[in-house]
């Protein structure tokens, strides 16, 4: 499949619980994006276990719908985007460097610009972030859902900063040019072959609850749940893995996926 196939939107929408009836406006837009945050996990379990993915629609969209998986940005934006030009939205796909650990060039994320009446930031692979679209014209601060955001120009591209205590915390930085699915592939093989690589190391599954901002995220040895701002944590033991995952992400994987004891 090519960036503008087309896939099967009503088995797309139901996989993410979305019953309502579609529209090309902001609240449609949000509507899908929480749908999504909620019903499919960002999870790095197939990079953890080295099993292999790849960065195109043929992959990404059975391995959501048909196997009932989540997956990372490369493959939740990837399919999110199809969806939503099914549907019938204009989509670009944007390419980011992630700022999380420090100054960074290289282009490791994949992110949604999705066109209005104004251009709209959407993701659905980057776990805890915004959790609504962000108007991309926009310098001042913006409610994520989650919490507030705010996009800061510079001649590097956008970096959208989260600010906690009024302190903006750099995400990710950007530039406005479209991409093919194709360009993201030289990033996804070095993710998953660096040894160092945080998706080698550490496995993960997150989601919204109930269209956020709650939400819950497993982690190698825990499970921590955010409700209402309180969070509480239990620990999970390997063998604990598979029956967590179930009920908590719906999700079976192979045993190679998981920690091992």
């Amino acid at each position: 499949m090519n960036t503008g196939a087309m896939i099967d939107a009503d088995r797309y929408l139901q996989r993410i619980g979305y019953r309502e009836s579609v529209a090309l406006d902001l609240e449609t837009l949000e509507a899908l994006q929480r749908a999504h945050l909620t019903a499919i996990p960002f999870e790095n379990l197939s990079v953890f276990g080295q099993t292999g993915v790849r960065t195109d629609l043929a992959w990404s969209v059975p391995k959501l719908l048909d196997q009932e998986r989540g997956g990372w940005c490369f493959e939740l934006n990837d399919a999110f985007g199809a969806l939503l030009r099914t549907l019938g939205f204009e989509v670009k796909y944007l390419g980011a460097a992630v700022l999380l650990n420090g100054p960074n060039v290289v282009i490791d994320h994949l992110t949604l610009e999705v066109q209005l009446d104004e251009p709209w930031l959407v993701d659905v692979g980057f776990g805890e972030s915004f959790i609504r679209p962000l108007a991309l014209n926009r310098p001042d601060i913006q409610d994520g859902g989650s919490g507030r955001f705010q996009f800061l120009a510079s001649p590097q591209g956008t970096t959208l900063a989260r600010l906690d205590d009024d302190i903006p915390t750099a995400q990710y930085r950007f530039k406005r040019v479209a991409h093919q699915l194709t360009d993201f592939d030289q990033a996804s093989q070095r993710l998953q072959s660096d040894p160092t690589s945080p998706f080698r190391d550490k496995p993960f599954s997150t989601r919204l609850l109930d269209g956020g901002p709650d939400r819950v995220t497993l982690l190698r040895n825990r499970l921590k749940i955010d409700r209402g701002g309180v969070i509480t944590e239990e620990l999970v033991s390997p063998a604990d893995w598979p029956s967590v995952l179930d009920q908590w992400f719906a999700m079976t994987v192979d045993p190679s996926e998981m920690p091992q004891a």
